[in-house]
């Protein structure tokens, strides 16, 4: 299943929410705000390696290159590009 939050993980619980509900092996797709979850040094960076141990955990690339953290990705996450995005909604 293709979890997918859009939501800064330090303004609401969706983040947190969807790492409680994703079961292991699902996909979990950050996208908008939501990509500031998947850097390194921020407050989210421990359940951010969590759940790249038991998700496939993926950044959309445009929206991190937009907000200028794209360097900062944290390890075991995916960058995809928008064709990407299509393909893991088709999966």
């Amino acid at each position: 299943m293709l979890h997918i939050v859009n939501k800064s993980p330090f303004q609401t619980s969706a983040f947190d929410s969807c790492l409680r509900l994703a079961k292991d092996g699902s996909a979990l797709l950050l996208i908008e705000d939501g990509v500031y979850a998947a850097t390194v040094g921020s407050a989210t960076e421990a359940r951010m390696r969590e759940a790249c141990a038991r998700l496939k955990v993926y950044a959309l690339r445009p929206d991190m290159d937009a907000r200028g953290i794209a360097a900062k990705a944290a390890e075991g996450v995916t960058l995809i590009d928008y064709a990407g995005f299509v393909d893991l909604a088709v999966q």
